[in-house]
């Protein structure tokens, strides 16, 4: 459901959790271009003849391709200030891989708003808490504070 903020109720928003997003599976072909594009080759990653013999049995999905997804599913989560025409990538302050993602697996995130503020006027610095849960295990795969600005 789309939470869109009005500049009078900043604060009121500021531990809000969205639902979370719909399922989506990371396939062998998603993590072999992945690893092409950051030459990030490892065989945990691309050879699922080798992966098997490790403690993860298969092939594994690269931290940053899970990182990586964030941008599609924040979209997903459908926060935006009022009037906002654009956002953009101000950075992450904290980021945690906690349970890697098996190739094959489905991903969902869910967020919680830890502080909107307006930098200047008509730009909105939204901090959200996004946790990437993994369909089937405990543990999420991440959880990150990410930052990005919304211009109205």
């Amino acid at each position: 459901m789309p939470v869109e903020i009005s500049p009078d109720s900043l604060g009121y928003y500021i531990g809000f959790e969205t639902e979370p997003t719909d399922w989506f599976e990371v396939d062998q072909q998603r993590v072999d271009s992945f690893a092409e594009c950051t030459l990030d080759r490892q065989f945990i990653h691309v050879d699922p003849e080798a992966a098997a013999k490790t403690p993860f049995g298969g092939t594994v999905a690269h931290g940053f391709l899970s990182l990586s997804l964030l941008p599609y599913f924040v979209g997903a989560l459908q926060i935006t200030v009022a009037g906002a025409y654009m956002g953009v990538n101000y950075g992450l302050d904290k980021v945690r891989f906690i349970n890697p993602v098996k190739t094959g697996s489905r991903v969902r995130v869910s967020g919680k708003i830890l502080d909107i503020t307006e930098k200047k006027e008509s730009q909105y610095q939204i901090k959200l808490m996004v946790t990437m849960e993994i369909e089937g295990e405990a543990k999420p795969a991440l959880v990150a504070e990410w930052i990005f600005l919304q211009i109205t």
